[in-house]
Parts: structure tokens; sequence; C-alpha cells
């Protein structure tokens, strides 16, 4: 159960970040006042991916996976693909981006001004999408 909510509200957060991103980028080129409306975006993006990280530690140290490592060690679960991807890439790389969303937010809000504002949701908001996508195991999702 807790794989599929942790699957699924990976749909979530693919919509809401990518909201955030295009908003960021439409916002910095068009020089639009950041408004409350960016501020939710932004913040909601913020949740949901606090909300999805707790859900996938939960996930990781309750999955049959977890038990390889003490079965077969760091060698053999980095000499098989599958398993380095599920126990090491997609964890770190994911923790990765959800510290970016979290500086992202944390630096735009001391900005001022919202050309600033936008720019630095865009810089990290973007960074943490493309480092969701690039670990998202395909071949079995949203499973």
């Amino acid at each position: 159960m807790i794989q599929t909510i942790h699957s699924y509200w990976a749909y979530l957060i693919l919509v809401v970040l990518t909201l955030a991103v295009l908003k960021s980028f439409f916002g910095y080129f068009a020089n639009k006042d950041y408004d409350a409306n960016a501020f939710r975006v932004s913040l909601l993006t913020l949740i949901v991916s606090h909300i999805q990280l707790l859900i996938g530690i939960l996930l990781y140290f309750s999955s049959a996976r977890f038990g390889l490592w003490s079965d077969l060690g760091l060698v053999e679960v980095m000499k098989n693909a599958d398993l380095r991807l599920y126990l090491i890439e997609h964890p770190i790389i994911n923790i990765l981006a959800v510290v970016l969303i979290t500086m992202g937010y944390s630096k735009h809000k001391k900005k001022l001004v919202s050309k600033p504002k936008y720019k630095t949701i865009a810089f990290f908001y973007s960074i943490a999408l493309v480092l969701i996508i690039s670990r998202i195991p395909w071949n079995v999702w949203p499973n």
C-alpha cells in the first residue's frame, strides 16, 4: 500500500513541480509581479515534495529490498542495476531534489523583487525536476 501511495503521489509531484517551473519561467520572462498565486504554487510544491520524501523514507525502510543490504552487501548491490537504482540512486537523487526545492523556496523568500524570486524558483525547481525525472523507474512505474 505504501508503494502504491508513493507511486501515485509522484504524479502529483510531477504536476505541481512542472507547474511551478513553468510559472516561474513565465513570470521571469514576462516580467510579471510575484503574486500570491505564484507563492502558493511554490509552497504547495515544497509541501508535496516533503510528504513524498516522508512516504519514500517509510517505503525504503519497510521494503523487502532493504534487507538485501545485509544479505548481499554493497559490492553486490552496486553490481545489480535494478538494486542500485532502488537502494542507492533513486533515494539519494530524490533526497537531493527535495533539498534543492527546499533551498529554492527558502532563498526566494529572501528576495525583495519579483524577477529574482522567479529566477530562484526557476533555477532550483528546474534542477529538482530534472533529477526526479531522471531517477523514476519508468519500466515499472506506477506499480
